[in-house]
């Protein structure tokens, strides 16, 4: 009489080298200066891999399933969502299928990824579902997925696939968790990339310190670029930011998330307590210089 738990375990086993096996053919490693990671085909000739993985100069290159070696140039990359793109003159390969479909807490998942070329996978749970949220480099992320599983630094720009074969995301290391960087980021930004090589940031020329006001919270300017925008609307070191477009701010952080890509170019009421006095400037949100 056959075991019914042997028989599971065997339909089990079946199930995820099936979805493993659908997900590799789009996986490829990602060799740069000292640095290992793996990617995947998002187009023809376009390869998405996690930019923390990804050397900060030197050449780079991509290493298929078969061992060959492809140059590639680094098309764009956003620090804040970890996603880089790269150029390859590589041959007609399989390409990722994204979802934007979330997985179910508890759920399984898997974690495919590429070893010098050749694929590897990991299985995980999802420990973790949330909102929209903002990554501590101010990048908007547009789902928080995060993975109870152990992720090698070769495995960072794997892909990550829910337990029917849908790919989820990129997999990436987080501080002491693996976070899945979701579809709908990966194709927003990298759409952003393959056009422009960059994500604009607003950008308003100052350097801020919170402060405790009687009324709430501000933002107190510590330092001033003299080229930048706030300088330029009249802004000085010392002047303490207390609201935005008539909108009280709650911190610090609260000024970053509203210098997202769309605030570029747009003319903002910055409200300002100076000496004790309230003073309302007018500033044209500048693009945040590249480093």
């Amino acid at each position: 009489m056959t075991d019914p738990t042997s028989t599971n375990l065997v339909s089990l086993s079946a199930s995820i080298a099936d979805v493993v096996a659908r997900t590799a053919p789009a996986l490829v490693s990602v060799h740069s200066h000292r640095s290992r990671g793996s990617g995947f085909f998002w187009k023809p000739g376009l390869v998405v891999t996690c930019d923390e993985a990804l050397a900060d100069e030197g050449e780079v290159s991509i290493m298929l399933a078969d061992g060959t070696e492809h140059h590639a140039h680094i098309a764009g990359r956003d620090h804040t969502t970890d996603i880089a793109l790269l150029r390859v003159d590589a041959p007609s390969h399989a390409l990722a299928t994204l979802t934007a479909a979330l997985p179910a807490l508890g759920s399984l998942a898997l974690v495919v990824a590429a070893q010098r070329g050749a694929p590897t996978a990991s299985l995980a749970m999802v420990s973790l579902v949330g909102e929209r949220w903002r990554s501590l480099r101010g990048g908007e992320i547009d789902a928080r997925i995060e993975l109870d599983a152990r992720l090698r630094h070769s495995q960072q720009g794997g892909l990550a696939a829910d337990a029917s074969g849908q790919t989820i995301g990129m997999a990436v290391l987080g501080p002491r968790r693996v976070i899945v960087i979701p579809s709908a980021t990966i194709e927003r930004v990298a759409a952003r990339l393959e056009s422009h090589g960059r994500i604009a940031r607003g950008y308003l020329g100052v350097g801020l310190q919170r402060v405790r006001l009687d009324d709430g919270v501000g933002a107190m300017v510590m330092s001033l670029d003299k080229q930048g925008p706030a300088a330029a609307a009249g802004i000085r070191q010392g002047d303490v930011i207390t609201a935005l477009n008539d909108e009280k701010l709650s911190g610090v952080r609260s000024l970053a998330r509203a210098l997202g890509p769309d605030s570029v170019g747009t003319v903002v009421d910055v409200a300002v307590s100076r000496a004790g006095e309230p003073v309302h400037f007018k500033l044209t949100i500048g693009e945040r210089p590249q480093p």
